[in-house]
């Protein structure tokens, strides 16, 4: 019997990972190195350039949005979680992926993040310090101009490609 194995697409993942593993979220902004940290970073990420394909009016490949939950399902099961709570999970991500999506409020020449989404998701930034949050926002403004600039066809690949201050 041969098996036929489905191949996932995993740019958009890696690309989202690797946005997420910048150390300047970690060393200058101080957040906590966790799995839902980089979770919640590649939402932002992603839910930006999603906003972009929309702001460009080009559909955004419903098999890149499949792959990249995928990756993440296979992720949750190496770290042994069991088939309930990886639905469980990958429900509740799904939920924070449209939570950040909703409250992201975009123009095509005004990028804005509601205070109130970045710190559910990031309460460290609500400290006294508040030079941290307005680098982690300005961070997401730079990155959104930066994508805004690249065709759709090569935004996953050249993402990687942002470089912050």
């Amino acid at each position: 019997m041969i098996f036929n194995i489905k191949k996932h697409n995993t740019l958009l993942y890696n690309t989202l990972l690797r946005l997420s593993r910048n150390l300047y979220f970690y060393k200058n902004i101080g957040l906590k190195d966790t799995f839902e940290t980089r979770i919640y970073l590649m939402f932002l990420h992603f839910s930006i350039i999603l906003i972009i394909y929309k702001n460009k009016k080009v559909k955004f490949p419903q098999v890149l949005y499949d792959s990249l939950f995928q990756c993440i399902e296979n992720n949750l099961r190496e770290l042994g979680q069991g088939d309930v709570a990886v639905n469980k999970k990958m429900k509740d991500l799904n939920k924070i992926l449209y939570d950040i999506l909703l409250k992201i409020s975009v123009k095509i020449d005004d990028f804005k993040i509601s205070k109130n989404l970045i710190l559910k998701y990031f309460e460290e930034l609500n400290a006294v310090n508040n030079k941290k949050y307005v680098l982690f926002v300005e961070y997401f403004v730079n990155f959104y101009d930066f994508c805004f600039e690249l065709s759709p066809e090569s935004m996953i690949k050249d993402a990687i490609k942002f470089k912050d201050k």
